[in-house]
């Protein structure tokens, strides 16, 4: 992939900085509700910071502390919780070739994989500005994250229903902002749209995170399958390049 040309690197720059900061704020309003829901299920002010600082993963942390609340035990809290995470590992399989890191930079790049920061490092047209996207939108969500878990566990009292003023929906609002360019053409549309609908249907039979993982394995295969049918083999190629 060719690099950005030096003459427009600065306007590129600015561009995925703004998106990052925009996503950050977004994600951080989206976490003084887990502060708040966190303390009501039970949860300390101390628990909840320690969980975002260390889980960083908004819907896994979502489903500990649903289960939490719902009077499930803590191992069925944290099985659900890396249920749903283990998709991190495939956005992580897919970075891996985009970032180059090597050694303890491994670690700091795996605490930053997460839905946002994964889309703001496959959307753009050079690799410098993909891993900038990495980089700046994974720092920005963790920070304001950590705040907004702060401030919202704090505030639990004066907060006491977060999803009456919206805040529930801006996380997944902001994700399918991000996900929007990506589905370009009619083929990445429909691969979209049926693993989407598998996911609705499949959240009655499945287990917190599991119509994530389903939607994520359809998409997968519905797109591989998508992009081979579309190649022409070579055998039906005549030696001028036409139908033979």
């Amino acid at each position: 992939m060719e690099e950005t040309a030096p003459a427009s690197w600065r306007t590129v720059r600015s561009g995925v900085l703004r998106n990052a900061a925009g996503i950050g704020i977004a994600t951080g309003a989206y976490a003084l509700s887990f502060g708040a829901v966190a303390t009501a299920a039970g949860l300390s002010v101390l628990q909840t910071c320690v969980l975002s600082l260390a889980m960083f993963t908004g819907a896994s942390q979502y489903a500990l502390v649903g289960v939490l609340g719902s009077g499930g035990g803590s191992l069925a809290a944290v099985a659900t919780a890396v249920l749903l995470g283990t998709r991190n590992t495939f956005y992580g399989l897919r970075l891996a070739s985009v970032l180059g890191v090597r050694g303890p930079h491994k670690l700091l790049a795996a605490q930053l994989v997460i839905d946002e920061s994964t889309a703001m490092s496959l959307g753009h047209d050079s690799d410098r500005a993909n891993r900038l996207g990495f980089w700046a939108t994974g720092a920005a969500v963790y920070l304001l994250w950590n705040l907004g878990t702060l401030v919202g566990a704090l505030g639990a009292h004066a907060l006491p229903d977060p999803r009456a003023v919206g805040l529930d929906a801006a996380a997944p609002a902001a994700f399918l902002a991000l996900l929007a360019p990506r589905v370009r053409n009619r083929s990445a549309l429909g691969v979209a749209v049926l693993a989407a609908a598998i996911a609705m249907a499949s959240v009655p039979l499945l287990l917190v995170g599991g119509p994530v993982l389903v939607a994520a394995l359809v998409a997968i295969v519905t797109g591989a399958v998508a992009a081979r049918s579309s190649e022409t083999p070579l055998a039906e190629l005549g030696t001028d390049g036409e139908d033979a």
